[in-house]
């Protein structure tokens, strides 16, 4: 037995019909993400106070290099040793820690605030203790670190 031939009818131009011309606009879909207004508040839940120990772990090791490595701060204190910094980072921070754990605050908003104040304060002391007493360099009255900001701010030339 043989398999017969199967050939395509000749087709006439008026009898083929094109596809459907592509749309230009994508049609509306329906939105996938939550209503803010139907969604429970209380089902989301973000908390920025306790941080957590990687941050934390990263806190300590940013205040290693600022204490060990050139800085505006070593410039005018001087720098420790990488023994003496990572030493004095871990008090810095656990000294923090638990002076902003402390504050009743429900958000944790000024709680952090409170860390990170004396975390700065709490450096500028370590540093202001464990520099050379005799020595001061000449900023030339460019700027001062103070303990209340952390920040260099403007000196007056009085």
């Amino acid at each position: 037995m043989s398999d017969p031939e199967i050939t395509p009818a000749p087709v006439s131009d008026q009898e083929t019909t094109l596809p459907p011309p592509p749309q230009t606009e994508a049609p509306p879909q329906q939105n996938t993400f939550p209503n803010p207004s139907t969604t429970k508040a209380s089902s989301i839940s973000f908390s920025i106070w306790p941080p957590t120990q990687r941050t934390r772990d990263a806190v300590i090791n940013r205040l290693i290099e600022t204490l060990s490595t050139p800085s505006v701060l070593s410039k005018r204190y001087g720098t420790l040793s990488s023994d003496e910094a990572s030493a004095a980072a871990r008090q810095i921070e656990d000294e923090a820690f638990a002076a902003a754990g402390t504050s009743t605050d429900e958000d944790g908003v000024e709680i952090l605030q409170a860390y990170s104040k004396e975390i700065s304060k709490r450096m500028l002391d370590t540093v202001k203790a464990r520099a050379p007493p005799a020595t001061t360099v000449d900023n030339g009255g460019a700027s001062d670190i103070t303990a209340e900001d952390g920040v260099v701010s403007a000196a007056s030339d009085s």
